[in-house]
């Protein structure tokens, strides 16, 4: 295969592996209104959300729709296309195309054609996930190298959030090692496979601040336990998860606010 086609073969996987994590967050109509429900938990109307990894915008749209303003983070420069073209005009969206870390300066992505929603900064992450089968026919066969700033910065450029979703597929603790204090709340991804990862992270915001915390399986909008827990029992539940075990999101909710989040549906 010449290089001409070569490079048009990998630009029709590119744009096919775009549409599809462009349609399998905005193609789920029946579940707009459960995940409205579900964050409006953690932020009311005008309030600030921040989205880092925002991917096709999936949440963005769960924010406005609550009425809140959002910073939406997307590094990968095709993503950051479709955020503009689907919010680039709602004066609530700010669209910062860079991706978050421990320090601001430049790092090299790691891109997945056939699946832009696993792109990643950190080599260590995709070497270990590599143990889950799910992620078998995983390949990251691109690279692109981008702006990194830090959530301090952010919050300089832009105010304090008062939720902060985190999707970053393995840069979670470096994103929160570039946070100088306890946010009112916010989420990040964990994978039972790497699952000491979660738990850096547990330990990081445990030194940030009081937080109780709640699992939820992944896109489940659901929680796995009848309360909040903190830093000891977080940490025991997810050490006891199987590596073979469905990922989803812990949710960290400062203890001055956990009163006000139980208090409100689903909570």
């Amino acid at each position: 295969m010449t290089e001409r086609r070569r490079t048009r073969a990998w630009a029709i996987v590119r744009l096919a592996g775009l549409a599809r994590s462009t349609a399998e967050s905005y193609a789920t109509v029946w579940r707009r209104r459960p995940m409205v429900a579900f964050y409006r938990q953690f932020v009311d109307p005008g309030d600030l959300a921040f989205d880092v990894g925002s991917h096709a915008g999936n949440r963005v749209r769960v924010f406005r729709r609550i009425g809140a303003k959002v910073v939406a983070v997307e590094p990968q420069p095709e993503l950051v296309t479709v955020l503009r073209w689907l919010y680039g005009r709602d004066r609530g969206v700010r669209i910062e195309a860079c991706a978050v870390g421990a320090e601001a300066g430049r790092a090299l992505l790691h891109v997945s054609s056939r699946h832009p929603t696993v792109s990643s900064l950190a080599p260590s992450w995709m070497r270990e996930v590599a143990a889950d089968r799910r992620f078998a026919s995983t390949r990251w066969d691109a690279e692109v190298t981008v702006a990194v700033t830090t959530l301090d910065e952010l919050i300089a450029r832009h105010g304090e959030p008062r939720f902060c979703k985190i999707d970053v597929e393995g840069l979670e603790l470096a994103v929160l090692t570039g946070l100088s204090r306890p946010l009112a709340a916010l989420s990040f991804e964990y994978i039972p496979v790497v699952v000491e990862r979660a738990v850096a992270c547990v330990e990081r915001l445990a030194e940030l601040g009081d937080y109780r915390f709640r699992r939820s399986r992944l896109e489940t909008l659901r929680w796995t336990t009848s309360g909040w827990l903190d830093t000891g029992e977080i940490v025991a539940a997810l050490r006891s998860l199987p590596p073979g075990g469905r990922s989803g999101d812990i949710y960290a909710v400062r203890a001055d606010r956990l009163v006000e989040v139980t208090g409100r549906r689903g909570g």
